[in-house]
């Protein structure tokens, strides 16, 4: 709610993009018919066929997974003879999108996409979502169950990075939830406490960037509102903030949002959310959810590096494009890969 990060998936299907990651690195070897995963020859070949290839480094360095959601359900359209829904799959599955870290093995699952990535002379995009009192109870509640199994958990996570080269995206949701007051006051105190060590730590890191989210121009409107609660939070030793996580404000609307609050941190330059802005949000406030599952939505600009502005570092498609906000609209569990909407997304882009 609140227009905050609406994608958000539980541990359990963190750990299975971690799997797929894994399973990615058996399949690139070769080995299509002994991977173990209990398809057919005939199904290996398809997923092999839709394995898509890596975009230009010097447009977007952030590996894109061979064998992702949209990659497989590429492979299964194709194997149906659904042509057109798969070329329009395709253009999910052609994009680097961030891997979120699950609950289970963040080390593991660090390691192997950093692994992946290093393997195609690619940086890994990862998203750490872990924060305890996680999304104030609602779609995507959890999280660490107190500080100090954040503490490990973060700790685990940073092994698997090590000297690999990755840019997180630093917990969704947990600055702007502690600003619009979602989050209990008792709790602010120790979320900056975990927030400045995450930053400290994932700093040390030799090739590590770090993004701390802050929200999106229609979340937070007064962009002086963030800039304390970035700053408390370690944006000094970031590299910049993220916006517009897992919504669909306009491009437009952002950059001129990021660089108000820029102006306010000391010229930061920040990442957008282009995963689902293409048609921008839901015109209109009759639906109080606006921000869950809406009808109409588009894929938005292509993940660059390339931006024309120097203020802005990079178009991440941070959200995965495809995954369902949450049991909303007839939509299966958030983070849950959900073919009809991926497919009204491709179909909307522009």
């Amino acid at each position: 709610m609140y227009g905050s990060y609406t994608g958000r998936r539980r541990g359990s299907v963190r750990a299975g993009a971690a799997v797929g990651a894994l399973l990615s690195l058996v399949t690139l070897s070769g080995c299509f018919g002994s991977s173990g995963s209990g398809r057919s020859d005939r199904e290996e070949e398809a997923i092999a066929a839709a394995r898509p290839a890596q975009r230009p480094r010097n447009v977007v360095p952030y590996w894109v997974n061979p064998d992702g959601a949209a990659a497989r359900q590429v492979a299964e359209y194709r194997r149906k003879g659904e042509t057109g829904e798969a070329k329009l799959i395709q253009k999910i599955a052609a994009q680097p999108v961030a891997e979120w870290l699950g609950v289970d093995d963040p080390e593991g699952q660090a390691r192997g996409f950093t692994e992946a990535a290093v393997s195609e002379e690619r940086d890994a995009l990862l998203v750490f979502y872990n924060i305890p009192h996680r999304d104030c109870g609602q779609y995507s509640k959890g999280g660490a169950a107190d500080g100090n199994a954040y503490r490990a958990w973060l700790d685990k996570a940073v092994r698997g990075i090590g000297d690999r080269a990755a840019t997180v995206i630093l917990e969704p949701d947990a600055l702007p939830h502690a600003v619009d007051g979602c989050t209990p006051r008792r709790f602010l105190e120790e979320r900056y406490d975990l927030l400045t060590g995450a930053v400290d730590k994932l700093k040390g890191l030799p090739r590590t960037k770090v993004y701390l989210d802050a929200g999106n121009p229609h979340w937070i409107k007064d962009p002086r509102r963030m800039a304390e609660p970035l700053r408390r939070a370690g944006l000094k030793k970031a590299d910049g903030f993220a916006l517009n996580i897992a919504n669909y404000q306009t491009t437009a609307d952002n950059k001129a949002y990021g660089r108000k609050l820029s102006a306010l941190v000391g010229g930061k330059p920040f990442v957008i959310d282009t995963s689902r802005n293409g048609n921008g949000p839901v015109p209109g406030k009759e639906d109080p959810e606006a921000w869950c599952n809406p009808k109409g939505r588009a894929l938005g600009e292509t993940p660059t590096v390339r931006t024309g502005d120097a203020a802005v570092a990079a178009y991440l498609w941070i959200k995965r494009p495809g995954e369902s906000d949450g049991t909303c609209k007839g939509g299966p569990h958030a983070g849950r890969w959900w073919p009809r909407y991926a497919l009204d997304l491709a179909r909307n882009a522009k």
